[in-house]
């Protein structure tokens, strides 16, 4: 799961520009970060925590890349001598090695090449120059003997069946990961539509919501330019996006703007006292979301207040409805992360968890706090759990706690294997929770396991081992608790994408697939999206008992949302980015491991969770980009 965590202040990506000409960016030298890296971090605004230094994507070429010179050894990966096979994990049975072969982690547990590619290779697909974009149309018989002829014959077709389908049988085949012998637990007392690739006549896919159009073919629909970021400032937190019928609302500069969906124009602005530190994900039913923000904007003398501040934002109206504040003692928390579940607002932090009311914002219950043990954090939606931690450092228990929403008793809890020290919630309903057991992930992805959770019982129903070498997803785990990224959770499946190995069509392609892990058994299903040569596949979201995923492109077209089926696994294209030039380099330049992606009927919107200093007048950055079909 080699992929960069969210970029700390004064780095994030170069992108191309909207708006008039102008000159292509400097170009990073073979294995560099990009034109705007090279300083060191400086603390940002909505940023208290010490910053770590990602790997900014690589300048992708202008055309195909040409293969490595050396021949490629066996097994889908860099030219390189693979590592042991790892049969299992969904991969061609064509190659039994995994996708790709794990890296040495840089700081903070990142690869330094973050995209897989070979020192001094090109990236594959991300762009090279900075150049403007306006919006404009995309691309886009039984009882026999058998006599020994024969049964050679039959022999061989079985054992290409074998190989070809190797992925598959294996997957069947696999260790479930069995349950933790360490771990105890206790309980509580409380319609079809289209045609695969440019889409059909319209509908909806099959057991999802959202429409298939016409044609999948999309436009610009609008852009917002970054936000003017100071040089002592260096980079500034702009996380949290959210999207209702009447509005796209994105996070600012101690701001969150309203937008038209279409048409971009502004519908409201909410002005904030400082930065915003963490945004919740979660929307109740009419259409509120939860942010946390810094008291002050900080200065030079004050890098940071703290993040104090938890906000309700009425999204359809444009108003902020409370704010509230949670005390340890007589101190203000700071609070790490917040999320919303049963009329509740939940935050956590070291110093312990704050639960508000959502209609009135009055505190409903605050979580014991003692000197050995806290909540850390929570997962919201259809359920609320808490991940608590206990014990110190080299001898710690984390309890993952169902807990009601309105009252915070404990519904049932599991508690993991000592000596894990952080988890994610990736989804309460089902639950299941990811961790990178003994630190035996060694990508900085936070996750080796999942870790499949009964919620009415608190037992264990499956473990689920995911190599990251062999699996791209990413969590957030040490203060976010919910902020786990590239992976789905539906119809009691798990899914995940294959971390990028060397695609089968010419030149040095790369690609990956998805997959899917039964939660109850923790076996794969046998199913597979392939992402195409030169396209890599990333799971949104679940759309009823589909998968909405997107494609990132190669460096000839654009990029993609599909709805994988959850039965058959067949995808429809519900939209297509332009494959100019401009446009494309302004989308690659928001990668999926840490941009916000939403899409709803045929809308797109991606968006950065940092604005950083431009390193020129004529530098061209933006906060977000809306696409959309004419369907």
């Amino acid at each position: 799961m080699t992929q960069p965590p969210p970029p700390p202040p004064n780095q994030p990506p170069q992108g191309g520009g909207f708006g008039p000409p102008q000159d292509p960016p400097p170009q990073p030298a073979p294995g560099g970060s990009g034109p705007n890296l090279g300083k060191a971090p400086q603390p940002g605004y909505g940023y208290p925590q010490a910053p770590q230094t990602p790997q900014a994507p690589q300048t992708p070429p202008q055309a195909p890349p040409t293969p490595p010179s050396a021949a490629p050894q066996p097994g889908y990966g860099y030219p390189q001598a693979p590592p042991t096979p790892q049969p299992g994990y969904g991969y061609p049975g064509q190659q039994p090695g995994p996708y790709g072969q794990p890296q040495q982690p840089g700081p903070y547990g990142q690869p330094p090449n973050p995209y897989g590619q070979q020192p001094g290779q090109p990236g594959y697909g991300y762009p090279q120059a900075t150049v403007p974009l306006q919006p404009q149309a995309g691309g886009s018989g039984g009882g026999r003997k058998i006599n020994t002829q024969v049964a050679i014959i039959v022999s061989a077709v079985v054992a290409i069946a074998l190989i070809i389908g190797g992925g598959i049988w294996y997957a069947g085949s696999g260790d479930d990961g069995g349950k933790d012998d360490t771990a105890s637990s206790s309980g509580g007392t409380g319609g079809k539509g289209g045609k695969d690739d440019k889409g059909g006549t319209g509908g909806t896919s099959s057991g999802g919501e959202e429409k298939v159009p016409a044609d999948p073919s999309a436009k610009v629909l609008f852009q917002v330019p970054s936000p003017p970021v100071s040089k002592d400032d260096s980079s500034v937190v702009v996380s949290g996006s959210w999207l209702t019928d009447k509005v796209y609302a994105k996070s600012g500069i101690a701001e969150i703007v309203g937008y038209d969906p279409d048409k971009g124009s502004k519908l409201w602005t909410i002005k904030l006292d400082g930065p915003v530190c963490t945004a919740g994900k979660h929307v109740t039913e009419d259409n509120k979301a939860v942010v946390v923000y810094q008291p002050d904007m900080p200065t030079k003398a004050e890098p940071s207040h703290g993040c104090s501040q938890v906000a309700l934002i009425d999204l359809d109206a444009g108003k902020k409805v409370w704010t509230k504040t949670g005390k340890a003692g007589d101190q203000l928390i700071s609070f790490d992360n917040v999320t919303i579940s049963g009329g509740t607002v939940a935050a956590g932090s070291t110093s312990g968890g704050v639960a508000f009311d959502v209609a009135t914002g009055d505190i409903l219950w605050s979580p014991k706090t003692t000197d050995s043990c806290y909540d850390a954090g929570y997962g919201g939606g259809a359920k609320l759990v808490a991940v608590r931690k206990c014990g110190s450092y080299d001898a710690r228990q984390l309890n993952i706690q169902t807990i009601d929403p309105k009252t915070g008793k404990v519904i049932s809890e599991y508690k993991m294997a000592k000596g894990i020290e952080y988890a994610g919630v990736v989804s309460t309903d089902p639950l299941v929770v990811a961790a990178d057991v003994g630190d035996s992930a060694g990508d900085g992805s936070g996750i080796s396991d999942f870790f499949s959770i009964d919620n009415k019982t608190g037992e264990l129903r499956t473990r689920i081992s995911a190599p990251g070498e062999q699996f791209a997803a990413r969590c957030d785990t040490i203060t976010k608790i919910e902020h786990c990224t590239g992976l789905a959770v539906g119809g009691d499946r798990l899914y995940i994408p294959t971390e990028e190995h060397e695609g089968g069509g010419e030149g040095y392609s790369r690609t990956n697939e998805v997959v899917a892990f039964d939660l109850a058994t923790g076996k794969q299903t046998g199913q597979r999206a392939d992402a195409g040569d030169g396209y890599t596949i990333t799971p949104l979201r679940m759309d009823g008992g589909n998968v909405l995923a997107y494609k990132r492109p190669p460096y000839d077209k654009g990029g993609q949302i599909v709805s994988i089926d959850g039965g058959s696994f067949k995808q429809t294209t519900l939209l297509e980015n332009p494959a100019t030039e401009t446009v494309r380099d302004v989308e690659t330049s928001m990668l999926p491991e840490y941009a916000e992606i939403l899409y709803s009927q045929g809308h797109l919107y991606m968006s950065q969770v940092y604005a950083s200093e431009l390193t020129s007048a004529d530098e061209k950055e933006y906060l977000a980009v809306a696409f959309g079909t004419s369907g």
